[in-house]
């Protein structure tokens, strides 16, 4: 079986074709384009779906997508402003209808935790936490060796935690949400105000390396954030394991050090005990993953 694989976020579509044994076959990315609308965005997915039917005999399209999916009906439940007029798009039947395929669509966290337990960091846990950190936080959560999805398929909305009551203005409608203050794009804004218009949040992470004063103390301030929203999570469901994903997990160790040192000074004894902090074995693929698994359980 080959699958043709999506991955919908707020930033980059990537798409690749995969086997059943999760090998990839071809991946490549196209930025998302997403202030262009809902339907600039479909048509954008047929287009890509009938650029890999050209090269490929596929079985099936199996999606990854930010917003809170109704996996058992494909369809968007709700999406922030990330993608404008996204919610309530039946993204599975409208692929299907062009593709003539069938179709899956699940969560892009709920995917990455999927794909890092089939094939990364997570195999073999059965309780562990999901955080996925880019443009927003996503968050997924497994329980007892499944994924957890809660009563509306809206579980593991970890970005809208709130951190800062009162705070910054977030896409979800309110104010001091933890996206807004532990993001990539939330540490990309403080990089800039510093440094210039630039400064990207790798040059700054390249800066925090060699001992730059200010930007070690942008980025501090960015940890003790970050690891805040992690302490709430970690003495309610007291995880094995936290795995970090989305784009900044490509730090690597560093990054990983950076934030077990400063959770492990927040967190009770007994949580430190069970508790380990990974990297996203698969970075950016661990979606196309998790969406390939899936299509395969579903």
């Amino acid at each position: 079986m080959q699958l043709g694989v999506i991955d919908i976020g707020g930033t980059f579509i990537k798409y690749a074709v995969m086997d059943e044994e999760g090998a990839f076959l071809f991946h490549d990315s196209v930025p998302t384009d997403a202030d262009h609308g809902a339907n600039s965005l479909v048509a954008k997915i047929v287009g890509l779906c009938g650029r890999i039917m050209n090269d490929f005999e596929i079985d099936g399209i199996a999606i990854s997508s930010a917003g809170q999916i109704d996996s058992r009906q494909g369809v968007v439940v709700f999406a922030t402003d990330n993608l404008p007029g996204y919610t309530g798009t039946r993204l599975a039947e409208l692929i299907s209808d062009h593709t003539g395929l069938p179709v899956t669509v699940e969560n892009d966290v709920n995917c990455t935790a999927l794909g890092e337990s089939w094939k990364g960091a997570a195999r073999g846990i059965d309780n562990f936490l999901c955080v996925t950190i880019g443009t927003g936080i996503g968050g997924a959560l497994f329980l007892n060796g499944q994924l957890y999805t809660g009563a509306g398929f809206s579980a593991g909305e970890i970005g809208h935690m709130v951190l800062h009551p009162h705070g910054r203005e977030c896409t979800c409608g309110s104010r001091g949400c933890y996206e807004q203050y532990a993001s990539s794009s939330a540490l990309h804004r403080s990089a800039v105000e510093t440094f210039g218009d630039e400064m990207t949040v790798k040059a700054l992470f390249e800066r925090v390396k060699s001992g730059d004063r200010e930007a070690i103390g942008i980025f501090e301030v960015w940890i003790d954030n970050l690891t805040t929203g992690l302490q709430s999570l970690v003495h309610l469901f007291n995880p094995e394991l936290i795995v970090i994903g989305g784009g900044i997990s490509a730090q690597g160790e560093f990054l990983r050090q950076a934030i077990n040192q400063s959770l492990e000074q927040k967190i009770m004894p007994n949580h430190q005990k069970w508790l380990q902090i990974k990297m996203a074995e698969h970075d950016n693929k661990s979606n196309l993953l998790g969406a390939a698994k899936s299509f395969l359980t579903h």
